[in-house]
């Protein structure tokens, strides 16, 4: 038993070895669209991506956030102003992005905004208190995603959706759970 033990430890190690020696060169010359970047996990990663020396494409819903994000980083990010539940304004963000990234391509995707509603009973809900949190959640990411794949094709680039452990396990969280478990059948269909 002790020998199985100590081969399980030391593949875990090699493995854990192997994966921290894999580096992404040239990332100054990589782009990367975030959205929901006025605030919280979306803010912090443009400005961490951006402080490694990334080209950070920043989507942020209001000027105010936008203008923070921009005092806080440095001239490589770039910010535009979106909002997902408007196809128009998903589609100006696409055609901005493709006139920064041109021939190169989008090497990375990241879809951050989101919602969330105050939990309460599902009997409590009306219709203009959760179809908000379907437009925002799951059918703005999509339509996020479908509008730039062809950029993340062309760099051969990553799509990553922000979820929740709401997505998989809906203890709790009403029709935000609901909204993150698409988001999770939308990830699954994309792999």
């Amino acid at each position: 038993m002790w020998f199985y033990l100590v081969t399980l430890v030391g593949l875990y190690h090699l493995l854990r070895w192997y994966r921290e020696r894999q580096v992404v060169s040239h990332l100054q010359d990589k782009y990367v669209f975030i959205t929901g970047c006025d605030s919280g996990f979306g803010n912090l990663l443009a400005r961490q991506l951006d402080r490694r020396g990334m080209r950070v494409l920043a989507a942020c819903l209001t000027e105010k956030g936008a203008e923070q994000l921009r005092n806080k980083t440095s001239d490589r990010l770039e910010t535009v102003i979106l909002d997902v539940t408007k196809t128009e304004s998903i589609m100006a963000a696409t055609q901005w992005v493709k006139e920064r990234v041109g021939d190169r391509g989008l090497w990375g995707l990241v879809n951050n905004a989101g919602v969330l509603q105050p939990f309460a009973y599902i009997e409590w809900y009306r219709p203009e208190d959760y179809m908000p949190i379907f437009q925002v959640n799951l059918i703005g990411l999509t339509q996020v995603t479908i509008s730039m794949l062809f950029l993340v094709k062309k760099a051969r680039g990553r799509i990553v959706n922000v979820s929740s452990a709401l997505g998989r396990v809906a203890l709790f969280g009403g029709f935000y759970s609901c909204s993150k478990y698409g988001v999770e059948a939308f990830s699954d269909v994309l792999r």
